[in-house]
């Protein structure tokens, strides 16, 4: 056997030790590379779904919706939503709620019939976008969803949407609806209770009317952002008595007399951060709203609203900023039978950007319903129709991309 010298076999004893200290450092390296992997796989994840549910990754990009192309009279359809990238956990928590406001909707007549011809989601294809990208989305449903009832009398127009429609109004976007109007009970109480019976099972939430008075003054509470959000439905326009709620009978919530609506303002006010009225009132294919629409909107913010939203008269009507909220006159047509008058196929989608003390932030997308479906109009068409909206609002000035803002002290449009 061969005899080692001391000498030698020092050298060999630190050759392994150096290869040993090598293979820890290279295991070590290793495990921090993997410990890095998984940090970064945890932190850059995938994002947690949207508000609307799956599928709908446009509603992550822009709140107010995308620029307008097209529509109007012979306008273009809008073009697709761009998705926006995956936020990461260190991305700022949003602060605010953005609600998108439309006026009338009316899946009956010959509105379901194109929706049977050409698809239930028909009406929403080319305004779905700017529903789906804000966090909520309301409108007022002008007919009550039901295969049963008995028509009212004495009444020019009686409606009656077939139930299978109401999920596409959810598949739309649509988060709430008002149910306070001169046309939920068409078909009767079986009407009114068949609709909040087909709203819930489509999961949508309701407002306005109900199966008593306490039930049609109640909000819909709903939540976004941590930010707390309440919708009050009243109507200043009731076709008789017996439509009226009443302490143990069904019907809508009126305003003539405002102390019942004031009170569940007030009420709302204490519960949530921000206060919505959608108001059924005014004349029909009036521009302007009445002296009473007026007093009654001021009236409402004075009881704790932060945006009082106008629908009935089925064209559009200005803005007036009351107190630093803001009260909407009317939203006019969105979905709805026309009888070929321009004006009643003017509409747009109203977003609200609302911070947590009830602040408003205002924005108007011009639209123009052709054929029942509404879609953002050509530049130049919507920048005249936001010039006819400022003309007729109260110290309101309207910008050409659609923002509203309060005018200089003193200034009054209309």
């Amino acid at each position: 056997m061969e005899r080692l010298s001391r000498k030698e076999k020092y050298r060999r004893k630190r050759a392994r030790a150096r290869v040993l200290l090598a293979l820890n450092l290279f295991m070590l390296t290793a495990l921090v590379l993997l410990a890095g992997l998984v940090y970064a796989a945890w932190r850059y994840g995938d994002p947690p779904p949207s508000a609307h549910g799956p599928g709908n990754s446009a509603a992550a990009g822009d709140p107010d919706g995308p620029a307008p192309a097209g529509g109007g009279p012979g306008g273009a359809a809008a073009e697709a939503f761009p998705a926006s990238p995956s936020p990461s956990s260190d991305a700022p928590v949003r602060r605010t709620v953005t609600i998108a406001l439309v006026g009338d909707l009316l899946p009956a007549g010959r509105v379901a019939e194109a929706m049977r011809r050409e698809g239930a989601d028909y009406p929403f294809r080319k305004a779905k976008p700017y529903l789906e990208a804000a966090d909520l989305a309301v409108g007022n449903l002008e007919t009550p969803f039901t295969s049963r009832g008995v028509p009212a009398e004495n009444k020019q127009y009686v409606f009656k949407a077939p139930p299978e429609y109401a999920p596409a109004l959810r598949e739309a976007g649509f988060d709430a609806l008002s149910l306070a109007n001169n046309h939920i009970l068409d078909q009767g109480p079986e009407g009114l209770e068949d609709t909040i019976a087909h709203l819930k099972e489509a999961g949508l939430a309701f407002m306005g009317a109900g199966q008593n008075e306490e039930e049609a003054y109640a909000p819909a509470m709903l939540e976004r952002n941590g930010i707390t959000v309440a919708l009050i439905g009243l109507s200043r326009v009731v076709p008789e008595v017996s439509w009226k709620a009443g302490p143990n009978s069904p019907g809508v919530a009126e305003a003539y007399d405002t102390t019942r609506a004031v009170a569940a303002i007030r009420e709302a006010d204490e519960k949530a951060d921000v206060v919505i009225v959608y108001m059924h009132w005014g004349v029909e294919r009036n521009d302007v709203p009445e002296p009473y629409q007026r007093e009654m909107g001021r009236a409402f913010i004075d009881a704790g609203a932060d945006l009082v939203v106008g629908c009935h008269p089925h064209v559009l009507q200005g803005f007036e900023p009351y107190k630093g909220r803001w009260i909407a006159y009317s939203l006019g047509n969105f979905v709805f039978t026309t009888a070929g008058l321009s004006k009643t196929q003017e509409t747009g989608v109203l977003v609200a950007e609302c911070e947590k003390s009830g602040e408003c932030a205002l924005k108007f997308h011009p639209m123009f319903a052709d054929k029942f479906q509404p879609a953002p109009m050509e530049p130049e068409a919507a920048l005249a129709l936001l010039e006819r909206l400022e003309s007729v609002s109260f110290g309101a000035d309207i910008g050409p991309d659609g923002s509203i803002t309060a005018a200089a002290e003193g200034a009054d449009s209309a």
